[in-house]
């Protein structure tokens, strides 16, 4: 290889590590004059059109009286979840409990440090409780990051007192972006409890104070207003309930009937007397030559609520061997397993058993069945 070979190879060598470390040095540079916030990479909410509001626009009311901005927004930052499943995104429709307007949110901000660096709004009823929204601008969370925006409501201790211990409410925090016309929502999915101990609920970072002071992030009307809300929803405790149990050993719960002139019964079913058992008032229903897939080869026996209650029962059916050997026992047990015929079974006993004399079923054409209620449920309405 010539002289002049062996420089052409250095001088590639040599671009090539003088490029490399160029690179190196653009990429540290970036990553430590990356701001702390970058708002471009903040997590975006999606906008949620809800109806019953689409005229708003055209009818030139808006809400809260707010006038658009031509602002363009940027995405709302994330949140960190307080004790539930957190919830955010965009809708049409205003607060629907209260809203405060700020003529200069900038201007609250300062004024508000000699007040122990909080807004507080009137009182407002919903509900039958009075509650107050609490604002403070001026919240760094955590310590050394921007400045972020913290929402709270308080439940008035004298209502409370007035009604009943404690309270179960669902809130939703919204900023208004006046660039998109739509509320920005946020929302804990699980209702919060109020009580006498614990009678404030809020976000500690709900958005950044310059969202509200800057026009350029969409939450800053061209007139410098903007303006937060709150959605409240009390929910009343449940004053209709029910008891369910299951009643064992059971009063009285044996029944015998006996089906004379069995031979020349021609009707498909034969339905017994009333009778008590458990507290509840029952008939035995009985088809001499089966039912349903049963027709024709068994004899078919059903208990029936007298009061057409659909309980759970269980209980034994038995035809009665009257020379004193073996009974035939089967047992149901559920919830009514046909519509008109309550608890049952279709093929009880085959008919060939039945009428075979030998077998000690059927005599002097008298047949004798049995029912024996071993459970029964019970509902109790309140």
């Amino acid at each position: 290889m010539n002289v002049e070979e062996k420089k052409k190879n250095t001088n590639y060598g040599s671009i090539f590590v003088y490029c490399f470390f160029c690179f190196v040095l653009v990429v540290e540079v970036a990553r430590f004059t990356k701001p702390y916030y970058n708002l471009e990479n903040l997590m975006e909410t999606e906008a949620v059109v809800e109806e019953g509001f689409l005229g708003v626009e055209q009818s030139g009311i808006l809400p809260c009286n707010f006038k658009r901005s031509s602002s363009v927004s940027v995405p709302a930052r994330s949140h960190q979840k307080l004790s539930s499943i957190v919830r955010d995104y965009k809708r049409v429709r205003p607060p629907s409990s209260y809203c405060v307007k700020f003529q200069s949110y900038g201007a609250m901000a300062k004024m508000v440090k000699d007040n122990g660096d909080k807004y507080e709004s009137r009182p407002f009823s919903v509900g039958g409780y009075n509650w107050t929204f609490l604002i403070y601008p001026n919240k760094e969370v955590p310590k050394g990051s921007s400045v972020s925006v913290s929402l709270y409501v308080r439940i008035d201790n004298s209502s409370f007192i007035a009604n009943r211990n404690e309270v179960y409410a669902g809130i939703k925090f919204l900023a208004y972006e006046s660039s998109k016309d739509t509320y920005y929502e946020y929302q804990e999915t699980e209702a919060q409890r109020f009580h006498l101990l614990n009678q404030e609920y809020g976000v500690l970072s709900f958005l950044l104070s310059d969202y509200f002071i800057n026009e350029q992030y969409g939450y800053v009307t061209s007139d410098g207003e903007s303006g937060l809300g709150v959605d409240i929803v009390v929910y009343n405790p449940f004053e209709q309930w029910e008891y369910f149990s299951n009643q064992e050993n059971i009063r009285d719960p044996l029944l015998d009937w006996r089906l004379t002139k069995f031979s020349t019964r021609i009707l498909d079913s034969y339905t017994s007397d009333s009778f008590s058992s458990g507290g509840k008032d029952w008939v035995l229903k009985v088809y001499p030559n089966g039912a349903g897939p049963a027709t024709g080869n068994s004899l078919s026996l059903f208990l029936l609520s007298a009061s057409n209650e659909k309980e759970y029962v269980k209980a034994k059916f038995r035809v009665l061997n009257q020379n004193q050997t073996n009974n035939v026992e089967k047992q149901v047990g559920g919830w009514p397993n046909a519509t008109e015929n309550g608890w049952g079974i279709d093929n009880l006993i085959p008919l060939s058993d039945i009428r075979n004399a030998t077998k000690g079923f059927l005599v002097d054409d008298t047949l004798k069945v049995q029912v024996e209620i071993l459970s029964i449920s019970k509902t109790d309405s309140y």
